[in-house]
């Protein structure tokens, strides 16, 4: 299906500010980007640069006043999410080298607490894709999903005892007990297609069978329409924006994901 996304963030800015922005979708094996904007409101200076994930990044210093930055894509993307049950474990020996450091624990994902629980949900399972599918089972039966509970982002060993969160969360505790089975496990922020409230999604993904695989613990069946912006081990690889000085928060923040045509 055809996609357009769309999003404006606007700031008051009190004091010249650093910003590192990561609102570029890239095109990949699930998504093409045919045509974009990027409108930033005074113009600055702008100097993109790839991370260590591969995501595309902007820096920029932001003015004092006001500051909004607008971007826009026309995405093909899958009509369809792959599934695969029966996808086997990859040994670790077997992994591709830029797949394993989504092995190990991240600030947010504090895999290495969730061993004996991740052998709990997962007893009878297959190893790999089936492992996977009986944690996001496990956590859409047991942690709440409450858009707009939190704020700030917090580590799967507080989001499990506290038994609700946002996407971001329910994706850290997924990310969390699948590290802990030795299943590499990342990050994925971006857009999701008829999202209710809309606004920036957050999901993960897990290597298996030799690919990644989509997995969304907030929504009960994976339809198409996920457009990825950024990858990384936790939240603090895949923030849309990081400024740098005193605290600044959107004045308004604006999301729209419309269908162009199937």
């Amino acid at each position: 299906m055809w996609l357009k996304t769309r999003c404006v963030l606007a700031f008051e800015i009190t004091v010249p500010t650093p910003f590192v922005l990561m609102l570029r979708p890239r095109s990949g094996a699930q998504q093409w980007i045919a045509r974009e904007s990027y409108m930033i409101t005074p113009s600055v200076p702008v100097f993109e640069f790839t991370d260590g994930y591969g995501n595309l990044c902007q820096r920029l210093t932001a003015p004092y006043g006001s500051f909004e930055v607008a971007t826009s894509a026309e995405v093909m993307t899958a009509d369809q999410v792959d599934q695969s049950h029966g996808a086997p474990f990859v040994e670790i020996q077997d992994l591709p080298d830029a797949v394993l450091s989504y092995l190990l624990p991240s600030r947010y994902c504090d895999s290495d607490r969730f061993h004996q629980m991740a052998s709990e949900i997962t007893c009878g399972q297959l190893p790999g894709y089936n492992q996977v599918a009986a944690i996001v089972n496990w956590l859409r039966n047991n942690i709440s999903y409450q858009p707009g509970s939190s704020d700030m982002p917090i580590s799967a060993s507080e989001v499990n005892q506290r038994g609700f969160g946002v996407c971001r969360d329910l994706a850290h505790l997924g990310i969390a007990l699948c590290r802990s089975l030795s299943i590499p496990a990342r990050m994925v922020v971006g857009y999701l297609h008829q999202l209710a409230p809309m606004d920036l999604h957050a999901w993960f993904e897990a290597y298996v069978g030799g690919r990644w695989y989509i997995f969304d613990v907030t929504q009960t069946q994976l339809n198409g329409g996920y457009v990825s912006v950024g990858y990384g081990r936790d939240a603090t690889d895949v923030a849309i924006y990081s400024q740098f000085g005193p605290a600044v928060y959107p004045t308004m923040q604006n999301v729209e994901v419309m269908l162009i045509a199937d």
